[in-house]
């Protein structure tokens, strides 16, 4: 996969995140292996816009990232006074008022909701470290295939702060809330057999099989036909929120508009 999305005209190519479109297969790549993929506002600013650039012909879109780490979380220059060029500094975020607080992290959060969209499939191919918002970007995609080197941590609560960006949800739903707080709270890592046996990662491999095991994932996906697959997500997405006789009646529901469709019958 990385050989392809290389070869392939960029749709997006800035500030650490690359997009390539390949039919029905979207990749976003994370582009700075150097500073193992830190990120930073104008990284986050270029992944909401990736999202935003998606044609209607895609399915699947694979997250991945450059180098030996899918990403080390948030760059520290976030952290100092001067924060990132042309941005305000977390120190000037928080001497200003709530509502633009409030604001300037939900426009970053927005870099990590459109993976849940119901009409793609998102899966991230993660190797390496991925920590803190590092995490929380593997979270935010609807499945995780790892590398057997992968050491995922949330580092947030250890620095004084608390994770934000969207992961605290998906995280327990699924490991269960006193693991998701054992996570956080302490720190650790969590490596690739522990993160496949709590629901964390679909699957291990070994590094050099990450690529061919998410193509080969994305080829099963795209195997079945993409109404059932857009109706089927949306029904799972839904499901945490529901009784057991609203899953019942949603189903039902879904499953009418199914055949339906395959009847050629309007509403």
């Amino acid at each position: 996969m990385a050989s392809s999305d290389q070869d392939l005209v960029p749709v997006l190519d800035k500030d650490g995140v690359r997009l390539t479109v390949d039919d029905a297969i979207a990749t976003v790549t994370l582009t700075n292996p150097d500073k193992r993929n830190a990120q930073s506002p104008a990284l986050w600013r270029a992944l909401t816009e990736a999202g935003r650039q998606l044609p209607g012909t895609v399915r699947v879109v694979v997250l991945r990232a450059e180098g030996r780490s899918f990403s080390a979380g948030l760059d520290r220059q976030a952290f100092t006074p001067e924060g990132f060029d042309g941005e305000p500094s977390f120190v000037d975020l928080a001497r200003g008022a709530d509502a633009e607080l409030d604001a300037t992290i939900a426009e970053y959060q927005e870099a990590f909701t459109w993976w849940r969209r119901s009409d793609i499939v998102s899966v991230a191919a993660v190797q390496g470290h991925a920590i803190g918002a590092g995490f929380q970007l593997a979270l935010a995609c609807d499945l995780r295939v790892v590398a057997d080197d992968v050491q995922f941590a949330m580092r947030e609560t250890s620095l004084g702060l608390v994770p934000d960006l969207t992961g605290t949800h998906p995280l327990v739903g699924l490991v269960g809330y006193a693991r998701a707080l054992e996570i956080c709270v302490t720190g650790r890592f969590v490596a690739a057999e522990e993160a496949v046996n709590t629901g964390l990662a679909n699957v291990a491999v070994p590094v050099g099989q990450l690529d061919d095991t998410v193509r080969d994932l994305a080829a099963a996906v795209l195997a079945a036909p993409r109404d059932a697959v857009v109706e089927t997500k949306a029904l799972l997405r839904g499901a945490q929120d529901r009784t057991y006789e609203e899953q019942r009646a949603a189903e039902r529901q879904s499953q009418a508009r199914r055949l339906r469709d395959l009847a050629g019958v309007g509403d």
